[in-house]
């Protein structure tokens, strides 16, 4: 039977304590116990369903990092208090010093800065390739390189990564293989194409209200035991802890995730092919003229589609900004960074969430000053949005009339 991610959700059942369709929130930092010695086996990590402590785990964050885990189909999950604290706590849990990361140069402008800046530090060095060149990547493996780092769809230039042949690559170097699916929830399951270890950055499309930062990492029990544990867990002494109130509000969300997702992408092809049929050099995963288009394919959930994520060129970033700009006060969305609001978001990532990467390295991965990195929204008559979007374009000489 073929996977189906939205099913694992809709299939845990929660009950409040008294009877409440949505579990009780744990709004308590401590736990009581009726013996110390129940305390001492808790602390030691020996008393299931026993809590401590809420910066080690708390009922309302380990409901959430259940129904993430069923949805990406691995054992287990923990939650953690943003993407960034999901994606250093993992890194800094597999790498010690001398170790080395072998990472795709198209990331979330944040990750680079971490690996490119701030692990160097502590004597972790990272190669940036091009993720989509399977041959490169096994170049840059070293006997000291540990963790394979990509994301499914890649922000912001959405290549594509073969999952698959990175699982194959990983394992035959021993190497830990890291998928961030920031972009593509449902529609991409990347522990089943054999990625280990599965991040997201909950704020984005899985809580889709832009009203709440998160993170959490999927994986096996004894990598996510390993990231809780007291002495030497980086979940743990790092101390990146959710709010059980921000966990129960993600976890309601979460449940109509397959429905936003379905008109995230529908609305977000359409688009697509409209504006490529108008001339505009547009990138989008669901377009035959995406390089790894037949890849996603091979890759994807059915239903989902190719996610809300696209981009266009329109040649500088003055023109970039100045399309922006009309388009947030023709009200047909807002010039913000992030992703996966009920709004059409966009942004030009060069000079934004890229910002990061120094001109020289953007330049050369393709990311040019034009380029506007779109997070498409759930309106509900999209060929409108795409009428009034077209007019600003024709308005400002991007488009001829």
């Amino acid at each position: 039977m073929k996977f189906k991610p939205a099913n694992n959700i809709q299939d845990l059942q929660y009950f409040g304590e008294f009877g409440g369709v949505n579990p009780s929130i744990s709004d308590s930092s401590t736990y009581t116990f009726l013996s110390a010695k129940t305390m001492f086996d808790t602390f030691e990590g020996n008393a299931d369903g026993c809590y401590l402590y809420s910066r080690h785990s708390s009922p309302s964050n380990l409901y959430l990092g259940e129904a993430l885990a069923a949805m990406e189909d691995t054992k287990t999950a923990t939650v953690t208090a943003s993407g960034m604290g999901a994606i250093t706590t993992v890194l800094l849990q597999l790498c010690l010093t001398e170790d080395h990361i072998v990472s795709s140069r198209t990331i979330y402008g944040g990750t680079y800065a971490f690996l490119k800046n701030f692990a160097p530090r502590l004597g972790i060095d990272t190669s940036f390739v091009d993720i989509t060149k399977l041959d490169r990547v096994e170049a840059a493996i070293t006997p000291k390189t540990k963790v394979l780092f990509c994301e499914s769809i890649s922000n912001p230039l959405l290549e594509v990564a073969d999952i698959k042949s990175l699982a194959q690559l990983a394992k035959k170097h021993n190497l830990k293989l890291v998928v961030d699916n920031t972009f593509s929830p449902l529609s991409i399951s990347p522990a089943k194409l054999g990625a280990d270890i599965v991040i997201h950055s909950l704020t984005k499309f899985i809580n889709g209200s832009s009203d709440t930062v998160g993170g959490v990492v999927c994986g096996e029990q004894d990598f996510i035991d390993q990231l809780r544990n007291v002495n030497y867990g980086a979940a743990m002494l790092l101390g990146p802890t959710m709010d059980s109130l921000r966990a129960a509000s993600i976890l309601k969300n979460l449940r109509t995730l397959h429905v936003r997702m379905q008109q995230h992408s529908h609305n977000a092809l359409y688009l697509a092919k409209k504006f490529e049929g108008d001339g505009l050099k547009t990138v989008y995963p669901g377009l035959k003229s995406h390089p790894s288009h037949e890849l996603f394919i091979s890759m994807m959930n059915d239903k989902y589609g190719f996610g809300g994520m696209l981009t266009i060129d329109v040649g500088s970033l003055e023109k970039a900004n100045e399309l922006m700009e009309l388009m947030q006060k023709r009200n047909l969305g807002y010039l913000a960074v992030s992703l996966g609001f009920y709004k059409t978001l966009f942004s030009a990532p060069g000079s934004s969430t890229s910002s990061e990467i120094p001109e020289d390295e953007q330049k050369e991965m393709g990311l040019s000053d034009g380029l506007i990195r779109f997070s498409i929204g759930l309106d509900a008559d999209i060929e409108r949005t795409y009428n009034m979007m077209k007019a600003c374009m024709v308005e400002l000489g991007v488009l001829e009339a």
